[in-house]
């Protein structure tokens, strides 16, 4: 059989039947032309065997709704801008007509402190007019003197200011606008500084992955041959092992499951220790932790009925809508999950209408379908859903979820498009995909996906009477602007 080669083939063909590392067909090159040139022209490489449970590979969810970059330094630092408005919790004091005091206790997320926020350095400033919110309860107010935490008001309604100091609960500051007399400075002094943006920093680290198969150097006649035309006309032969596919796509597999449930160490040493290192083995935070501890959390659309299922899910776009409102979202959910959402959005009588966009697949509705996807639109969002053969498989996580209760996990909501961050590696702001891959890699050596062979088959690199197919990756997952996702509980 002879095929013409394309120029992105990785490698040479030998012109003789030798079993060469470089005449070896290498499926998950990162030359993605040769990958494909092999599926496309020789789909039946591997051995014919029965695969009773069917396809047993979960790669390509984050192929799907990421990118991949290379990184030289040994951990990722970046940095998101907090939120850009000023809002604050606190408890109000009644002090006479118009008169009172707003103590701040935490800003509008939680944080008492952190990433530039103290209840000190809150930035509200003499001037402002603010919005004081609690329970039913709504006045405006001028902020006439600014003591740390501790805010004095003037509201521009009279008694409510008694109304909010006898509610329970945190009353909300909104800081909305400001107000000067004419010809004042800044409350009659310069002492209203400037308001610097706030950061969060966050760090990642890759983590090394390998693996390896053996085929004994008697065993290692069980090879294919497959003759090679280049385009010159030069003519040879390649080779592949039949056997180590499985290998490949476990390991292939467990680059995509680290990335979704690793988890940082809590104690580094503990890992360290188990792995004779140096310090440098700590774990790298998944996708499933990093929303756990950064993002959204919803048991939501659990198929009890379409009408509270729909209920839940207009909850979830509320809650959206107090980060930021990113309007195209990736979901990858579960069977049960899926059929809930069917259901609900059968109910509505509008299933796959609404006008969606397919913003992420170039507004083709046939690509998404092709990939497996549904879109639908709810409000001003789109959302494109897909099943996640990762949370369905007895062998994975679907095996963990049928025991794991309220722990158990059904699906992932995530972003799609680009943000902005502040690389601190490269010292610049960026636009990066809101979910990507970092792999090390540099001008000598591409850890994203390597593969070699060594032994004493074909071109001998040992006295080792086998040969070794060896896999090693060194990557980690860069969950930007978590508080935009939501996992599904």
């Amino acid at each position: 059989m002879a095929i013409t080669e394309g120029s992105a083939l990785n490698s040479v063909a030998s012109s003789q039947k030798q079993t060469l590392s470089t005449n070896y067909i290498d499926f998950t090159s990162a030359d993605a032309n040769s990958a494909n040139w092999a599926q496309q022209y020789v789909p039946d490489l591997m051995e014919k065997e029965a695969e009773v449970f069917g396809n047993r590979t979960i790669s390509g969810f984050l192929s799907q709704i990421g990118a991949e970059e290379p990184m030289t330094a040994d951990q990722v630092v970046w940095s998101e801008q907090s939120r850009l408005h000023i809002s604050l919790k606190g408890t109000v004091i009644y002090a006479g007509d118009t008169n009172g005091t707003f103590t701040v206790v935490t800003d509008i997320d939680g944080n008492v402190s952190g990433d530039g926020f103290t209840v000190a350095n809150h930035g509200v400033r003499v001037n402002d007019t603010v919005l004081l919110s609690s329970s039913n309860t709504v006045t405006k107010a001028l902020v006439s003197a600014v003591n740390g935490a501790v805010i004095s008001v003037k509201s521009y309604e009279t008694a409510v200011l008694a109304d909010l100091s006898t509610t329970t609960g945190a009353t909300t500051l909104l800081v909305y606008g400001s107000e000067f007399k004419k010809g004042d400075t800044y409350g009659g002094s310069d002492a209203r500084t400037a308001n610097e943006p706030t950061f969060k920093s966050f760090t990642n680290k890759p983590i090394i992955l390998k693996d390896y198969y053996e085929v004994s150097g008697s065993d290692a006649s069980r090879i294919g041959w497959i003759e090679i035309t280049s385009e010159e006309g030069q003519s040879g032969y390649m080779w592949y092992l039949k056997a180590e596919s499985d290998t490949r796509s476990r390991f292939t597999d467990y680059l995509e499951m680290s990335m979704l449930e690793s988890q940082v160490a809590a104690d580094a040493s503990v890992v360290d220790t188990a792995l004779a290192g140096a310090a440098t083995a700590t774990g790298t935070q998944g996708l499933f932790d990093a929303i756990e501890e950064r993002g959204n959390i919803t048991s939501g659309i659990s198929g009890v009925n379409a009408a509270t299922d729909l209920a839940e899910f207009d909850a979830i776009l509320a809650e959206f809508d107090k980060q930021g409102a990113i309007e195209e979202n990736m979901m990858f959910v579960n069977r049960a999950t899926s059929l809930a959402m069917d259901d609900m959005l059968a109910s509505m009588n509008s299933y796959g209408a609404g006008g969606t966009s397919y913003g992420v697949f170039s507004n083709d509705e046939d690509m998404a379908l092709n990939l497996g996807f549904s879109g639908f639109r709810r409000g001003s969002y789109d959302f494109y859903k897909s099943d996640f053969r990762y949370l369905n498989d007895k062998a994975t996580r679907g095996g963990i979820n049928a025991t794991a209760g309220s722990a158990a996990i059904r699906g992932v909501i995530i972003p799609a498009g680009t943000s902005s961050v502040y690389d601190q590696n490269l010292g610049k702001n960026l636009t990066r995909p809101f979910l990507h891959v970092r792999y090390r890699a540099s001008q000598t050596d591409d850890r994203k996906m390597k593969t070699w062979v060594t032994g004493s088959v074909g071109a001998a690199t040992s006295s080792l009477d086998a040969m070794q197919l060896h896999f090693l990756s060194e990557r980690c997952l860069i969950t930007q602007g978590a508080n935009n996702f939501m996992i599904m509980k």
